[in-house]
């Protein structure tokens, strides 16, 4: 049967001052009715039940989880209890499903991902579960084709390829590489062998535990003490207790970057990582001044702006272009967009300041 882990215990702060430690980008509706994380949840109906998704966050989000997703179950809903990267996390959330399914198959994806349309990337993951069935104990991801030469992304590069569903294209891994520099990158996108790296991916639960416990044993050990203690009285209490003492690592780090066996499939959907303000002129189609807008905006002589503010907030501009304008009630970000990466040093010296009411 297949299972859904959605990731989303990130903290989005790229997205300040619109993401805060209580509601980063993942609870937020970003040019959309319903937000990222309802909207994940929204585009696994039809491919998985809720009975079989899990939303693994961190513990001081799991409220704000259950009050956006109530048709999950609440102890569907892992509230880690300290920030430990990907690979513990996804190793909890295995043992969770191995516990319920034992042959279980999981797809593991980001809450905070564009993927259009819903119907191909139903078709993609159905491929990849093919290949799957077919091999137990492969890994599947799915890469993007890339259409610029992206220094923010990892890459994936095919290898030999493989039979797989007709129309979607599948490939062995060569080699996962790290985020390049933009020589680099250009030669990833002449080369056409290249993809970038979605962070989504397909396997049995037991598959990647036994990947944790061959890679990083003492990842492992914690988790499977963690593990014995599921549909117990004393499961938060353990939880808690052995996962503290974990290193946190990347899935890509422990797992993928040294799994002989991964193949790749060609995404056939339409995909966006929503990485920072400048994405909001791919998610709202912009005026015919080039201005993206979300909220109540006058621009005089202004263009190529993104624009977002509460609904009975007026944000005006003259004479400006290339800019970054984000009003909240408590807390306004200006900034040129080639200086959008700096917005991560504005929270940095928040937290040094003490102003943790901005955070």
């Amino acid at each position: 049967m297949l299972h859904a882990v959605i990731m989303a215990g990130g903290s989005g702060t790229r997205f300040w001052p619109a993401s805060r430690q209580l509601k980063p980008k993942q609870l937020l509706k970003m040019g959309a009715p319903r937000s990222m994380l309802q909207t994940t949840f929204d585009r696994l109906a039809g491919l998985v039940s809720s009975e079989q998704v899990l939303v693994a966050t961190n513990e001081q989000l799991a409220e704000a989880v259950v009050a956006q997703l109530p048709q999950l179950p609440i102890e569907h809903i892992i509230g880690e209890p300290f920030k430990r990267d990907t690979a513990p996390c996804i190793g909890v959330a295995a043992s969770l499903v191995r516990a319920a399914d034992a042959g279980g198959i999981m797809i593991v994806m980001p809450s905070d991902h564009v993927i259009e349309p819903k119907a191909e990337f139903h078709r993609a993951v159905r491929a990849g579960v093919q290949l799957i069935q077919e091999d137990p104990d492969r890994i599947v991801t799915f890469g993007i084709r890339p259409s610029y030469p992206a220094e923010s992304f990892g890459y994936i590069q095919r290898g030999n390829p493989l039979a797989a569903t007709p129309g979607i294209s599948a490939f062995q891994v060569e080699r996962f590489r790290e985020k390049p520099d933009r020589a680099t990158a250009e030669s990833y996108l002449q080369a056409g062998s290249f993809y970038w790296n979605s962070g989504i991916f397909l396997w049995r639960a037991q598959t990647i535990l036994d990947a944790l416990a061959r890679f990083e044993p003492e990842i492992y050990a914690a988790i499977e003490r963690i593990a014995a203690s599921i549909g117990t009285p004393n499961f938060q209490r353990t939880f808690v207790e052995h996962f503290e003492p974990i290193k946190g690592k990347s899935i890509d780090f422990a797992v993928m970057e040294r799994y002989s066996n991964v193949a790749v499939l060609e995404a056939p959907f339409g995909w966006d990582d929503v990485g920072s303000w400048q994405a909001m002129a791919r998610l709202i189609q912009p005026d015919e001044h080039g201005n993206a807008v979300e909220g109540p905006f006058l621009g005089i002589e202004s263009s190529d702006m993104i624009i977002r503010s509460e609904a009975n907030h007026l944000v005006v501009t003259i004479g400006m272009s290339s800019t970054i304008v984000v009003h909240t009630p408590d807390a306004t970000l200006v900034a040129p967009k080639s200086e959008e990466e700096r917005v991560r040093e504005v929270v940095k010296q928040l937290m040094e300041l003490g102003y943790q009411q901005y955070l």
